[in-house]
């Protein structure tokens, strides 16, 4: 189990098929989508199922304040025949990691921190952390103190343990920070005592830092992370099958999590067929969370919404333009053509903002169109190239 859900972190045949109709609440054409279009990319999405390169995904495309396109293709369960449906719940990785930014941004609506607060003022156990120099072999000092900001943008010099080559990533997996055991709070600490990776604000690399950020909440709101994102987000925008992990009654929902072997598509065996079946210890707000379609909607419909749902306001305008707008220090960028918002990328074109997770799910929200598409697979390790052929597609579809 250990080394199955520690691999989760290193990431981030013919089959029948079983296709539910796509739902339109409104006219493609009408609000600039073309349905011919539209269908080009359903089509791709049947021939993945067809070829077994997916077990199963669904799509749902959101414009202009109606569901333009809903499908649910392939199957949850490839042994038991058992079809995707509208309240199929995912594993959702990293995907909680915007929801982990939300969550903290509304205490900084509080007036709890300022993004720019060193996070040693929270979290003692990071003064003073030293910064390993890869040229020199020695540890430095900071130069310029490791702040919230970092955290939520990567530039905290806090890694995954993933860079086979380097020195802080030996000493993290030495120390156990990619599983799963422990709390957050003890794992924090952990980290907290390995010299950070960079200086922080100099350079972009994925990391445990929004697992940070979530354990930030903890201290700063007095609750645990489980119980916050509950009470301040799940319940206002009624995300009710989004948790860190799936209750018995709902595991008949549960979609099977697949891999790609000898060439064919199968259910992945042992540790990860279990895993988010139990209450878990650590509650990861980089990577932990489980949910729906309908339920990761409704977050997103709330930060297109400026912060507001259905008459309830998580978050005020401006800080949300701050979660989806570049928030990178000194210029850096996360990869061409791409910046950072806070906690989710931000593409410099289009400013749209968005995120994936390591079962090849994926998310936009397109503030300039009016737009969010949603993409869920459940397919390890990640394999993005199909979500972004959909998003492609989706984008041809556009009427100018």
């Amino acid at each position: 189990m250990k080394n199955t859900l520690s691999f989760i972190l290193l990431i981030g045949f013919f089959i029948l098929t079983s296709c539910q109709p796509a739902t339109k609440n409104s006219s493609s054409d009408a609000i600039g989508l073309s349905s011919d279009s539209l269908r080009v990319a359903s089509e791709k999405m049947q021939e993945y199922i067809d070829n077994g390169k997916l077990a199963g995904v669904s799509t749902l495309i959101y414009k202009d304040g109606e569901i333009v396109l809903r499908e649910n293709k392939g199957f949850a369960d490839i042994e038991n025949q058992f079809p995707i449906k509208d309240n199929t719940i995912y594993r959702i990785f990293s995907m909680t990691k915007p929801i982990t930014g939300v969550a903290l941004m509304t205490l900084f609506d509080e007036g709890k921190f300022k993004l720019d607060d060193k996070v040693a003022k929270y979290i003692p156990e990071f003064e003073g952390a030293k910064v390993y120099n890869a040229e020199t072999k020695e540890l430095d000092d900071q130069i310029e103190e490791l702040t919230i900001r970092h955290l939520l943008t990567h530039t905290s010099g806090i890694p995954y343990g993933w860079d086979q080559k380097a020195y802080v990533d030996s000493l993290y997996r030495e120390i156990g920070a990619g599983g799963w055991e422990s709390t957050i709070g003890e794992k924090v600490k952990l980290i907290a005592g390995v010299p950070l990776k960079n200086q922080p604000g100099t350079k972009w690399e994925y990391g445990l830092s929004i697992d940070v950020a979530g354990y930030l909440i903890e201290v700063l709101s007095g609750m645990p992370l489980d119980e916050f994102f509950k009470t301040r987000l799940f319940d206002p925008l009624k995300m009710e099958d989004t948790g860190f992990y799936v209750p018995e009654e709902k595991q008949d929902r549960f979609s099977d999590v697949f891999e790609i072997k000898d060439g064919k598509i199968q259910e992945i065996k042992g540790g990860m067929s279990d895993a988010f079946k139990a209450p878990v210890s650590l509650l990861s707000g980089g990577g932990g969370l489980t949910s729906t379609m309908d339920d990761y909607l409704r977050f997103c419909r709330m930060l297109l919404n400026g912060g507001e749902l259905d008459g309830v306001r998580i978050l005020e305008e401006s800080t949300v333009k701050l979660i989806m707008t570049d928030q990178m220090p000194n210029g850096l960028t996360y990869k061409e053509g791409y910046s950072y918002g806070l906690a989710g990328s931000f593409n410099l074109t289009s400013h749209e903002y968005g995120w994936a997770g390591a079962a090849s799910t994926k998310f936009w929200i397109d503030p300039q169109n009016e737009m969010i598409v949603l993409f869920f697979a459940q397919l390890m390790p990640s394999n993005f190239k199909y979500a972004d052929r959909f998003k492609k597609l989706v984008d041809k579809s556009m009427i100018k």
